[in-house]
């Protein structure tokens, strides 16, 4: 699972990687033998990847915003040259605005969080899928998993429209790659996890979580590993036949 053809490591881009999910999808990758390449705008990444590091784990931070599409594709190409070829793409930064830890309505949603949610849901996975894949199908071997939600999948009280939208987009862009680059050696799946213990999803009131919970079957929330876990998997040799998939990760709330 962790070497290329070449004998090489294989190589793994998580964004969102400074904290919850994201940290530990790169903290399941590099135990896996990857060398991981933590990308988030936080400036906090530089110590999650010495926490990573301090594991016998070969990580390295990437302080970028991801809503800056400008200059995204160019930086993906500077990533390449500097680490080599991206075998695996985890796509997992996502932002979910919420006014005073509330969903926002639609009458309240400005044109400007709309375009905003897109650009780091959405915008971001599609450059950095642009970026890394040719190389992937070059190497004739490569994973993208991209994190999606439950509410993209079906109706979410919980979540906002531009959100919801946002999710839904990403699920029908990995729907495409996979059918378009499989036959390369390159899969694309995503993971739809619902309510999930994260700094993200402890934006919302409490009251909020409290009735998020009492709707999950498994009477608790979901943990940031559980998440992990599955896009371990779908990262691996093992999955090989896996794409085009969405494994659901929410407790049994939701079963399509």
């Amino acid at each position: 699972m962790t070497q290329g053809t070449s004998g090489k490591s294989r190589t793994a881009l998580v964004t969102g990687a400074a904290s919850g999910i994201g940290f530990e999808c790169a903290r399941r990758l590099g135990q896996a033998g990857m060398t991981v390449l933590m990308l988030d705008r936080s400036a906090s990444v530089v110590e999650a990847a010495s926490q990573l590091r301090a594991l016998d784990i070969a990580a390295s931070p990437i302080e970028l915003d991801l809503a800056d599409s400008s200059i995204l594709s160019d930086r993906a190409k500077s990533i390449q040259s500097q680490y080599g070829t991206c075998d695996i793409l985890v796509n997992n930064a996502g932002i979910h605005p919420k006014p005073n830890g509330f969903v926002a309505s639609l009458d309240v949603i400005s044109l400007c969080e709309w375009e905003e949610v897109f650009k780091v849901n959405v915008t971001a996975p599609f450059l950095l899928a642009q970026a890394l894949i040719p190389a992937m199908v070059e190497g004739k071997w490569g994973r993208v998993v991209n994190i999606a939600s439950r509410a993209g999948r079906t109706y979410s009280p919980r979540a906002g429209t531009h959100y919801s939208a946002s999710k839904s987009a990403v699920l029908g862009m990995s729907r495409k790659l996979a059918g378009d680059y499989a036959r390369f050696g390159v899969t694309v799946n995503c993971v739809a996890p619902g309510q999930i213990d994260t700094a993200l999803a402890r934006t919302s009131a409490t009251a909020t979580l409290e009735s998020a919970r009492k709707m999950i079957p498994a009477g608790r929330l979901g943990l940031a590993d559980e998440i992990a876990s599955a896009v371990e998997y779908l990262s691996s040799d093992a999955a090989a036949f896996i794409n085009g998939a969405v494994i659901d990760v929410n407790g049994g709330e939701w079963m399509g």
